[in-house]
């Protein structure tokens, strides 16, 4: 389990290297949702999302001879892209598998970062991929299930308690785990009575699942949000779910599309599904809102393709 220190480590090491992203009040969604809403734009870090912060973390912990035989990762999207701009950035060989369905856009933004691509027909083909080559001496690094990911992740935590000292909520997209778990302790071990909200989409449930179960659970991913797609939740995760999490928030993707389009009208910025499910979240949530209070929706990520608007347009209109 993570701790506030190697969140404050991961911080010093990876300042150089990432974007300090900004946070700013949205009077529209002021107004809409009755209270003080902030939306913290991660999506304008470098490669549209919060992946590098953690990737640096776990690379910048390599040993000279870990860097020079290189690393290898299983990556759906946003990981990819922050691993080999990591990469590109400390010289460091990167490999990252990608299934057949993975989006054009995602496979190739990672490869003008400089990762070389490997695809396979689907995740279980990838991780006995990644396997192989480990065994020929890569070094594996983790998309959310690894703590210094995590820490890397938590580096987010900080920067809204600085920027937003009076901050009472924040609702987080969960994929993984790796997101919210890091941001979980960054801000517990300083602001522990802020509420912590986690969201997700139906068929990407992974946290839900688990915390329905009292356990990890393996799923197969069914949702259009497809950077939130994770098999599974990381164990520590789920630990400091059941321990911190104020709220677990369920959304359709008809629902995170229409927040989508919301925050493009209104925000001006296009985020993933990922991100902008925070926002639906916080239409169901809006009745614990009040107008003292100060709320901040994280959006993680801004990689979608105007392909990728056209597909869920077309797959919703069908559903």
């Amino acid at each position: 389990m993570i701790s506030i220190q190697d969140i404050q480590e991961a911080r010093l090491a990876i300042e150089p290297y990432i974007r300090r992203t900004p946070l700013l009040r949205s009077s529209s969604l002021s107004q809409q949702l009755r209270a003080n809403v902030y939306l913290k734009y991660e999506l304008f870090q470098k490669t549209g999302s919060f992946k590098p912060r953690g990737a640096f973390n776990q690379m910048l912990r390599l040993s000279q001879e870990q860097r020079e035989r290189g690393v290898i990762a299983v990556s759906g999207g946003n990981f990819a892209q922050g691993m080999a701009y990591a990469g590109q950035v400390l010289g460091v060989r990167s490999l990252i598998v990608m299934p057949t369905y993975t989006p054009r856009n995602y496979i190739e933004a990672t490869q003008r970062y400089g990762g070389e691509v490997l695809l396979t027909p689907g995740m279980p083909e990838a991780f006995e991929l990644v396997k192989s080559y480990q065994e020929q001496g890569l070094t594996a690094l983790h998309a959310w299930d690894n703590p210094y990911q995590m820490a890397g992740n938590g580096t987010i935590g900080l920067e809204l308690l600085e920027d937003l000292p009076q901050i009472t909520d924040v609702i987080i997209s969960i994929g993984g785990g790796g997101l919210i778990a890091g941001i979980i302790v960054a801000i517990k071990a300083s602001k522990p009575d802020v509420r912590i909200w986690g969201v997700e989409t139906e068929g990407a449930d992974t946290m839900g699942q688990a915390l329905r179960a009292g356990k990890v659970v393996q799923i197969q991913p069914a949702s259009l949000a497809k950077t939130l797609g994770a098999p599974y939740v990381a164990a520590d995760a789920l630990l400091l779910a059941q321990k911190h999490l104020e709220g677990h928030i369920l959304v359709s993707d008809q629902e995170a599309f229409d927040a989508l389009l919301y925050l493009m009208e209104r925000a001006k910025v296009i985020t993933e599904l990922a991100a902008s499910c925070t926002l639906a979240a916080a239409e169901q949530l809006k009745s614990k809102f009040a107008e003292s209070q100060h709320v901040v929706l994280l959006l993680c990520g801004g990689n979608t393709s105007l392909e990728n608007l056209m597909a869920y347009h077309r797959q919703l209109a069908v559903a």
